[in-house]
């Protein structure tokens, strides 16, 4: 029911990706909301119809209700579609819906992976020069500490290679600069810590703004201010580029005949810079797999979402996680553990219902 659109996009969008994965997973979907209004789209779609049930409720968490507000309302179909994982019934949600209430909510009814993570990391898909990288956080921390720019690591590993399938992606930290020297105290312990500890992770080191789309590194670390701001760049960026394209290429009748020769080669360029190709953005670090999607994100972005919902789902990442997690705290320091514990300053980023796959189920 989330998201600009509810419905009309996510019901579609859950069709495209059963058709997408249908040959390599057998999925079934819970649909969480009023049945009034998914019933008529999903009776668009024959073949999802096949292998969905609606979980009706005709309560739902606006995009503008406070996450404080929203935590305390049992019933409404985000509420369900989360509970929906922590009782099994289905292996992940997908959400297009309010982004404070969706983490406050997963946080409250999901738990952490870990006793000392404060808070869920969202990572999201970046398109580089090699294809497509991951970065993380983008939202959810404003501040983080060296410890959590470990985890963060730790988790952006896992997550990368679940659904890159890329084995030992290599990891490496957003800086000023890529001298040892450069950076605040806090990404300068943590990239001591990844260089001294490795925590079994392919760490390359610093990178700087313009290496997010070199393909230097896999997954680049930073924390929820800097990630957002970058992510937000980037995306009015790409909307930039592409109105200059378009302008251009209407100029003259010329350029409108070379765009019509191009025709292929721009279709593919705009595909590759849509944040629609690389949208669902999993908040890492759960005791369950939630993926949240663009809140304007259209069918075929949508489906995308739940693609990766299906490769987490399908993978080992979880078991990984707490793996990892696990060598970080008997590796870390003393001093640097006592501080992550100590410091409580991490705040959520609140910007912005449900979707269940089974064999692999998801809500």
């Amino acid at each position: 029911m989330g998201g600009d659109h509810g419905p009309r996009v996510t019901v579609p969008g859950a069709a495209q990706a059963l058709k997408r994965e249908a040959g390599t997973h057998n999925l079934h979907f819970l649909l969480h909301g009023d049945e009034a209004q998914i019933r008529p789209e999903l009776d668009r779609h024959p073949e999802l119809k096949a292998v969905a049930t609606i979980v009706h409720t005709d309560q739902s968490i606006a995009m503008d209700e406070k996450p404080a507000q929203a935590i305390r309302r049992k019933g409404t179909s985000l509420f369900n579609a989360i509970t929906s994982v922590k009782t099994k019934e289905a292996r992940a949600i997908v959400s297009a819906g309010n982004t404070g209430a969706l983490m406050a909510m997963s946080r409250m009814i999901l738990k952490m992976m870990a006793e000392d993570l404060e808070r869920p990391a969202i990572a999201c898909g970046w398109p580089n020069s090699g294809g497509m990288g991951t970065v993380l956080d983008v939202g959810a921390n404003v501040t983080s500490d060296a410890h959590q720019l470990i985890e963060f690591a730790i988790m952006g590993a896992a997550f990368h290679r679940a659904v890159r399938g890329v084995q030992n992606p290599k990891i490496g930290i957003l800086n000023v600069g890529s001298e040892d020297v450069k950076g605040h105290e806090e990404v300068r312990e943590a990239h001591r810590l990844l260089r001294e500890g490795g925590f079994g992770l392919n760490y390359y080191g610093f990178v700087e703004g313009d290496d997010l789309f070199s393909g230097k590194v896999d997954v680049v670390v930073t924390d929820g201010f800097t990630g957002n701001i970058a992510l937000k760049t980037a995306e009015g960026a790409a909307r930039f580029i592409k109105g200059l394209l378009r302008d251009a290429f209407k100029s003259s009748p010329f350029a409108m005949f070379g765009a019509l020769l191009a025709s292929s080669a721009l279709k593919l360029m705009a595909k590759r810079v849509d944040p629609g190709g690389s949208n669902g953005g999993p908040l890492l670090g759960l005791k369950g797999i939630v993926i949240k999607s663009h809140g304007g994100a259209e069918a075929w972005a949508f489906s995308n979402a739940v693609s990766v919902a299906v490769s987490l789902a399908a993978s080992s990442y979880e078991d990984d996680i707490k793996t990892a997690l696990a060598h970080l705290s008997e590796a870390m320091p003393p001093e640097t553990a006592d501080k992550a514990v100590a410091s409580g300053k991490h705040k959520v980023v609140a910007p912005e219902a449900g979707l269940a796959v089974e064999g692999t189920k998801v809500s």
